[in-house]
């Protein structure tokens, strides 16, 4: 135990509950042969207890252990004690994965959310239930520390409870506590709990944590699935202002977010000013930071899980991880294959409740390759015995280190192309070809090959109104065909006539397809949105063409009707020159009626160099960076 704990425990509880102090050896004594033993979640697995029962294998035979998640060893997967223990995993971590894969062990696909109901019920039953808690307070009171997750039912619903009971268990606060007087027997132990260190992000993952936390509102309420990607989106979430948490776990990560301001759940609608989570997998600096700490809020999973209690958090984002994606939206998560290789976990119960939250985000992201970028994430078909885990119906957001996808509501070939856009640039071609192949695209839009690119991060911008309405400027991106042909029919025929110079009636898909489908070198277009549940709403669009005879580029843009006269004109000329400055082109060249005033104003006063000549009604301008 450190030495400047304060202690929140009766130091006489060994004396006042002697009746039910025994050691692990003793303790585990009591399993019989062909029982059910439940172990304790993450890094608050019970080690001792653990050892203990491992030791008595050859006593215990045909013994079935079941765990959600654990961290540290797991002697009990050896294959030598294949015939006296039997692992059934709720999600695979990596000390029982090869177990499990090699056949030795077994994997139940459950919802987080539904595992209490398994206990409660009775349909899996649970003997004897090893876990570990606090010392108990001065009412007898334990706390289940860094896990209640599915501890607390296990706990609750088993014939025996044994406790490992360790003062440097963090006392956490909230639905975390049990009473003494329903455990068994009580093992006394001093020994560091086991620690996870957090993942160094990598240079992909930041990119994909940059993509995500553009997604994430200020007082929006945050979910973090595990993984190095989720724990990656943090660290550009620390300029953001009222952030709320909760989730199913966290880990040291969140300290900085704390200390800096960024998370302080003021904006939450349940739970207000509390960091709710069912554990966490951390270092004994996350354990000494929520010690007794009452900003953090431990619930079981029946309550952190279920949909209709996330659903109910305004602006829940819910961020979870994935293996691989098909071209229509199936989303595998917790295999390779048949190879089962994680869970289900929380990802659809967070899914579905985000996308159920007022103005939430349901989000999946992953790097776009694996094997070092031998093979793409984003496949044309799931791999054989692949398993969906979030279904095509369900997903929202897909993320990878390329860009943003939203999916929800979009049809077989929105989805296929909007996928392909962020799929690693080497394996977009023949994820075309796939997708016209199984009728996914139109065989027209094979023209396309080779022009799906999204354009870099690093020309997003952002434009403030005067009334405080924020515009957010970026490249445009292959999901934007619905979003242009919506822009165009929001025109009036006066702004349709002044951009196109002619009285258009409909805009056609080739010309669609000219705007979106651009290579961001010689061709560059950005687009000002608005964001919106259902994905971003297109109020403006300019971009320019590049003659490389001239090294001058000729730029064009249009805003609608409602949003004229803010300034925005002017705003993207300004980005579009700083574009080009930065690709070595010398000007612009333009072209406007001339009885569009404003238009003649916007380049008039850019601050360039600007010449004009008018002729048959036209002005056209030059200018001069």
């Amino acid at each position: 135990m450190t030495e400047n704990k304060k202690v929140t425990y009766d130091p006489d509880w060994q004396n006042k509950y002697s009746d039910m102090v025994v050691t692990a050896a003793g303790a585990v004594s009591n399993i019989g042969p062909g029982g059910t033993v439940f172990i304790g979640t993450g890094c608050a697995a019970p080690q001792e207890l653990v050892k203990a029962l491992v030791d008595r294998a050859m006593e215990i035979p045909d013994t079935e252990i079941i765990h959600l998640l654990t961290m540290g060893d797991a002697p009990y997967a050896q294959s030598k004690l294949g015939r006296n223990f039997r692992v059934n995993s709720f999600f695979i971590s990596e000390n029982v994965r090869e177990a499990i894969q090699e056949g030795l062990g077994d994997y139940t696909p459950i919802f987080l959310s539904d595992i209490p109901i398994l206990f409660n019920t009775g349909r899996i039953p649970i003997d004897t239930a090893l876990i570990q808690v606090s010392p108990p307070d001065a009412r007898g009171q334990c706390s289940l520390g860094i896990s209640v997750d599915i501890v607390k039912s296990a706990a609750e619903n088993a014939s025996m409870v044994i406790a490992q009971v360790n003062p440097r268990m963090p006392r956490t606060l909230g639905d975390s506590f049990m009473s003494v007087h329903d455990f068994d027997y009580l093992v006394p132990v001093d020994v560091a709990l086991l620690e996870s260190l957090p993942s160094e992000p990598t240079e992909v993952t930041r990119r994909i944590g940059e993509f995500i936390a553009a997604l994430v509102d200020d007082g929006s309420t945050v979910e973090l699935g595990i993984g190095r990607i989720p724990q990656s989106v943090l660290e550009f979430l620390k300029d953001k202002k009222d952030l709320g948490i909760h989730t199913e776990m966290f880990t040291d990560a969140i300290i900085e977010m704390v200390e800096s301001g960024a998370i302080n759940g003021c904006m939450k609608t349940l739970d207000r000013g509390k960091i709710v989570a069912s554990f966490c997998l951390g270092t004994s600096k996350l354990y000494e930071y929520i010690d007794n700490n009452p900003m953090f809020s431990f619930h079981p999973t029946e309550y952190v899980n279920d949909p209709f209690v996330i659903s109910q958090q305004n602006k829940q984002v819910a961020i979870n991880v994935a293996l691989e994606v098909d071209l229509t939206g199936q989303v595998c998560a917790d295999s390779i294959g048949s190879r089962f290789y994680s869970g289900i976990g929380g990802q659809v119960d967070f899914n579905r409740g985000a996308a159920r939250s007022h103005d939430g985000k349901a989000i999946i992201a992953f790097q776009s390759t694996a094997k070092k970028g031998s093979i793409s994430r984003i496949v044309s078909r799931l791999s054989p015995g692949a398993g969906v885990v979030t279904t095509r119906g369900d997903v929202h957001y897909v993320v990878t280190e390329y860009g943003v996808a939203y999916l929800h509501g979009k049809s077989v070939q929105e989805r296929a192309l909007a996928l392909i856009s962020i799929a690693h640039p080497d394996f977009r071609e023949q994820l075309l070809k796939d997708a016209i192949e199984m009728k996914y695209v139109r065989k027209e839009l094979g023209e396309i090959e080779g022009r799906i690119v999204v354009g870099p991060q690093e020309l997003r911008t952002a434009y403030l109104l005067n009334d405080g309405t924020q515009i957010t400027f970026r490249p445009i991106h292959p999901t934007d065909t619905e979003g242009m042909r919506d822009l165009f029919y929001a025109l009036s025929q006066q702004t349709v006539y002044y951009r196109f110079m002619s009285r258009m009636k409909s805009l056609p898909q080739k010309q669609i397809q000219d705007f979106v489908y651009v290579d961001h070198r010689n061709e560059v277009v950005i687009v000002g949105v608005l964001p919106e549940a259902y994905g971003d709403e297109i109020i403006a669009v300019g971009g320019y063409y590049l003659d490389p005879r001239t090294n001058r580029a000729e730029v064009a843009f249009v805003v609608r009707d409602e949003w004229q006269n803010k300034g925005i004109g002017s705003f993207m000329l300004k980005t579009l020159t700083n574009i080009a400055r930065r690709n070595g082109i010398s000007g612009f060249t333009a072209e406007t009626l001339q009885e569009n005033k404003a238009m003649q104003s916007v380049f008039n006063y850019c601050g360039l160099k600007v010449s004009s000549r008018l002729e048959s009604g036209v002005f056209s301008f030059t200018l001069d960076f």
